[in-house]
């Protein structure tokens, strides 16, 4: 039997929801699967027609506006005119391929790098994330001479071959590499009281020795560092350095996946990793980059990307064209001047605070947890069990549509609602979307 995909199928619409939508709803759903591949898939019973985004918020057919709640991709907001004016400039002058001179891709490579720690000097670029962890991944077996590579149990790092082998989050329908091995997520929720940071540490050691019993070399461990896809698991700052610790001891690498985490959603940090004091030798990151422009990057220690770059020539054609790095550089420029990365902390702190109101008000709110503009809101059947309670998270998603707020769910039983909205989330929408949770947690548990 297939398992459903975590990302894909848990707050999807399927064939049995068509008889409930209206006609020209259904008109478009018909149309879409006669077109388009089975594999995609939409959100909610009753999908969303959106026509039009600028900053958090979003318009549908009708012209009602909705509250974003999920979109890092439009990472500074909807139609940024930053982003808009910046390629828009670039078109008119020229897009090509980086087997030219052109001053873009170094000036940009120049200013992200100096966001990094020194140590990770060098750059590659990309179309998507999932172009960055395949490179990623080739660069650690390089490096190491192995081929293993850790992640946790509900991760997700793109659509490749190597990629997908790397990503359980897409369900037993995508069969893993033999090579890889999974690890429990850190949950401080239902570890409480424990050393999480050393337990973590210990769960991959296992996983090491198991490669070793098996005859297969280790050659990395790739996570996203707010475990977003295992459910939104920040964790206390710090916890991480000593896994890494033993990620080095044996000889692999740690590859930072910071598609999610980084650009400064965080709020604590720039980058997701930065939260635990740690030098990854590999980052990665995909399209918030770029506000939603294909374009993505790897960031990596000299001496490690060496052992790939040194012997194996890399080129994507258009990862890194013009166009693409004046987006990304408009994104970096806007998050310098509106100082997003201390909004991020501000505002999501605020959030967090109301949100935590509700965690009191409602026995089936069991955490609230989160770093900055990205928080994990995990219904339970009971505070004292903390048992999952899948069919709660997805009529409540469903509710918050009907209220125009838009976001989803994370984690392995499909029960921590991702609160991710675009960093032009502002104070003014805390009321609406707290208030839309409580009344909908409120109709939903009478």
């Amino acid at each position: 039997m297939v398992v459903r995909s975590t990302i894909m199928d848990t707050n999807s619409f399927r064939a049995e929801h068509a008889q409930a939508l209206d006609s020209h709803t259904r008109s478009l759903t018909d149309k879409r699967a006669k077109l388009l591949g089975e594999s995609y898939r939409l959100f909610y019973r009753r999908p969303v027609h959106l026509v039009k985004g600028q900053g958090q918020y979003l318009w549908d057919a009708n012209g009602d506006k909705y509250l974003d709640v999920y979109n890092n991709v439009a990472s500074i907001g909807h139609c940024h005119p930053a982003v808009i004016e910046a390629v828009n400039h670039q078109m008119h002058q020229l897009n090509t391929h980086t087997r030219y001179l052109h001053e873009r891709i170094l000036d940009y490579s120049e200013e992200i790098l100096r966001t990094m720690p020194s140590a990770v000097n060098k750059a590659m670029y990309m179309c998507t994330g999932s172009e960055a962890n395949d490179l990623a991944i080739r660069i650690a077996q390089a490096y190491s001479g192995g081929t293993g590579i850790i992640v946790t149990q509900e991760a997700y790092h793109g659509t490749s071959q190597l990629t997908s082998g790397a990503s359980p989050a897409l369900g037993s329908g995508q069969p893993l590499a033999p090579t890889t091995r999974l690890v429990a997520p850190p949950d401080h929720y239902r570890l409480a009281g424990q050393d999480v940071g050393l337990w973590f540490a210990q769960q991959i050691q296992a996983q090491i020795d198991d490669m070793k019993a098996n005859g297969i070399q280790f050659a990395g461990f790739l996570a996203d560092s707010i475990f977003s896809s295992d459910g939104v698991l920040p964790g206390e700052a710090g916890f991480l350095r000593a896994a890494i610790d033993v990620v080095h001891k044996n000889g692999g690498i740690f590859i930072a996946d910071e598609v999610q985490p980084g650009f400064a959603r965080t709020g604590e940090a720039f980058w997701g990793f930065a939260r635990h004091g740690i030098v990854p030798d590999v980052v990665t990151t995909g399209k918030p980059m770029g506000n939603g422009i294909p374009i993505s990057g790897l960031f990596a220690q000299d001496h490690v990307l060496a052992a790939f770059s040194d012997q194996i020539p890399y080129f994507n054609t258009f990862g890194g064209n013009p166009v693409a790095m004046a987006a990304a550089q408009a994104v970096l420029n806007v998050i310098r001047e509106e100082d997003l990365q201390r909004h991020s902390l501000d505002i999501g702190l605020q959030l967090k605070k109301e949100l935590q109101t509700l965690q009191e008000k409602y026995e089936c709110v069991g955490d609230v947890r989160g770093a900055g503009l990205f928080i994990g809101f995990e219904l339970v059947t009971d505070k004292e069990s903390k048992n999952p309670n899948k069919a709660l998270a997805l009529d409540l998603i469903e509710r918050l549509r009907d209220k125009k707020v838009l976001t989803s769910v994370a984690g392995p039983h499909g029960n921590v609602l991702k609160l991710r909205p675009p960093l032009a989330f502002q104070a003014q929408d805390i009321d609406w979307l707290v208030g839309a949770l409580d009344e909908s947690l409120h109709e939903l548990t009478l």
